[in-house]
């Protein structure tokens, strides 16, 4: 640990100088995350008030919503500090631990769709066995396993990071990163280097596997069931798979630019895509799940028709 007195502190080399256009930037960055806190908030409150939602699926939606905040809390007001300030700096302490929010996050995020893309195969490929195999024991064990499951392994990576000696302080992005920060050690990183293409294989590869087997199961039940059931499925799964495909695409973005040069791309662009799976996921999850989900929509419905009545009634 007492290498991480070698520098206090990290300098942000992604920032654009904006002038004026600063506060522009920050009252927009300020509603982008205002919208993510409501709508995610609102659908957890909905899904644990509401006892006809505490079913399997919406119990892994709402653990999905909470991750979302906190991904979200671990970036935007770090962002909007930023943003206002002249001098892009963070210290080596809070550095390490948006590293640690974020990594968990995003690794989070892949598991959490693994476990419900699961969910969905039993539901629709095994119906009569759902009910026994996701009890609500079960599905609390899922859940907790999932967040624990990453936040040792990005634990991992913290201790390794801790033990190299940094010959830099420049991070060229716009947020601390795991690969980024080892790159700037001058010490030996192969037990780094070896550990993070391990955790790509574990936060990557192993959700997918669940992911592929469960969707190809389910697809072979549309095309062998029933239009009815087909439509039912579909719906069902457009979702996850819409959030899944959107996510990685993002991750993906933002891997190739931590790793391989990239300043060929325009600066704006390249600031987009390094924000994109942090804007975009948190808004178009609640959002896409909230009108595709009949009960969600219908008790939302409910709770927003009982609000407008009341204050109608008092008036």
């Amino acid at each position: 640990m007492s290498n991480l007195t070698t520098f206090s502190y990290f300098i942000l080399g992604a920032y654009l100088n904006v002038g004026k256009l600063q506060y522009f930037y920050f009252t927009m960055t300020s509603v982008l995350y205002f919208v993510i806190v409501f709508v995610n908030t609102s659908l957890i409150v909905i899904i644990c008030v509401n006892r006809s939602l505490h079913e399997p699926m919406y119990m892994f939606l709402c653990s999905l919503f909470v991750n979302e905040l906190y991904g979200s809390t671990g970036l935007f007001p770090f962002l909007l500090i930023q943003i206002l300030s002249d001098v892009h700096t963070i210290s080596a302490p809070l550095c390490f631990l948006q590293i640690f929010c974020l990594h968990t996050y995003a690794s989070i995020e892949f598991s959490k769709l693994a476990v419900m893309s699961y969910d969905r195969y039993l539901a629709i490929c095994s119906p009569l066995h759902y009910k026994t195999k996701m009890t609500s024991n079960n599905t609390a064990v899922l859940i907790t396993a999932v967040w624990l499951y990453c936040f040792v392994k990005i634990i991992i990576h913290i201790f390794l990071n801790l033990r190299l000696t940094p010959c830099r302080n420049l991070l060229n992005t716009l947020y601390c990163q795991n690969y980024p920060v080892v790159k700037l050690a001058c010490s030996d990183t192969n037990v780094n280097n070896f550990y993070g293409i391990f955790d790509i294989f574990l936060s990557i590869v192993v959700p997918l596997l669940p992911v592929l087997f469960s969707y190809m199961r389910i697809l072979k039940v549309c095309f062998s069931g029933s239009k009815e059931a087909r439509q039912k499925s579909i719906t069902t799964c457009t979702p996850q798979v819409v959030s899944l495909l959107n996510f990685s695409f993002g991750c993906c973005f933002e891997m190739f630019q931590s790793r391989f040069d990239m300043t060929s791309l325009p600066s704006a662009l390249r600031i987009f895509m390094s924000l994109y799976f942090f804007m975009m996921q948190p808004i178009l999850n609640p959002i896409m799940y909230g009108i595709q989900m009949s009960k969600i929509r219908n008790v939302y419905k409910h709770v927003l028709c009982s609000n407008i009545s009341c204050r109608c009634s008092k008036a």
